[in-house]
């Protein structure tokens, strides 16, 4: 197709020859291909040079958006490219707080021509975004009690990990809290995602009690709002500050860790600009970091 539009352009396949460093026939033949592959006459003889058929030179004029959307295309999957397209990032709230917020102004300031879109969702949710390619990068999460299960098309990367307790209105006897004392207590779990549930499940399944499970939310805020209501009480990140009215306790035991990932369809990660965030968000070697919490107000 570049000899076509160079054909074009020259004027005779000796000029067009030259300019590629090839042999007039290795161009006839290149063409001749292209004719067969098109099923239509290119070229027509015109004395003793050659010129474009009408079909040939209205492919030709196609070819000049071909060919830039193939140089686009090399560009955009050359790793070593400046970064530049648009990312669509999807996770949990926390993880969006505390993993992406932090890097996008210097992201943005550093790589312009990346645009990041970001949307909230839960874990499963994610996940299958994701396998379906509506995604390029997601935010998610699980508990060592309730492990995920990303599936075998996408590859994850741990984050940060934190320690969760059980949340409890702040006149409550300080200590660690021993699950089995909380048997008739009603809990609180998360809405769109079951790991928060499995977790509570198997902590009470542990301790010899089924859990009466009443209240399903999201927002971290309100599981606090409910517990100082005297709603229920629910698990909560130890590390986090609570909110007005509420402490967390450290469990007596088994330990509950959420540990958040960055997750992304398998050999996608070398795209500049999901390799550039993902540069950002990989924590040095060594233990996994405990986040930093943006401020009282994060959500789950």
């Amino acid at each position: 197709m570049q000899l076509l539009l160079a054909l074009s352009r020259l004027g005779s396949m000796r000029a067009v020859a030259d300019s590629f460093h090839l042999t007039t026939s290795t161009v006839s033949q290149q063409l001749a291909a292209l004719a067969k592959d098109t099923g239509t006459r290119l070229i027509e003889p015109e004395g003793r040079r050659v010129r474009l058929t009408p079909a040939g030179q209205r492919l030709a004029d196609h070819a000049v958006t071909i060919l830039a959307a193939v140089d686009a295309a090399r560009l955009d999957l050359d790793p070593d490219a400046e970064p530049a397209g648009t990312l669509r990032v999807g996770g949990f709230a926390t993880g969006v707080r505390v993993s992406l917020l932090p890097i996008l102004t210097e992201l943005t300031a550093r790589h312009p021509a990346v645009d990041v879109v970001i949307s909230e969702y839960e874990p499963i949710e994610a996940f299958k975004q994701l396998t379906a390619d509506d995604l390029d990068l997601a935010l998610t999460y699980d508990y060592n009690l309730a492990p995920a299960s990303p599936g075998p098309v996408l590859e994850t990367v741990p984050l940060w990990c934190t320690t969760w307790g059980l949340g409890v209105r702040a006149d409550a006897p300080d200590g660690p809290a021993d699950v089995a004392a909380f048997s008739g207590h009603t809990w609180i779990v998360n809405s769109r995602n079951t790991a928060d549930e499995d977790a509570v499940r198997t902590l009470a399944a542990l301790a010899g009690f089924t859990p009466r499970i009443a209240h399903q939310i999201d927002s971290l805020e309100l599981v606090e709002d409910l517990i100082v209501a005297e709603f229920g009480v629910g698990l909560l990140p130890i590390d986090r500050p609570a909110g007005v009215g509420v402490k967390v306790l450290p469990l007596a035991g088994p330990e509950v860790v959420l540990t958040a990932y960055a997750a992304t369809r398998i050999g996608r990660s070398t795209w500049p600009p999901l390799r550039a965030v993902l540069d950002r968000l990989r924590p040095p070697q060594g233990p996994l970091p405990r986040p930093s919490w943006p401020r009282p107000a994060a959500q789950n």
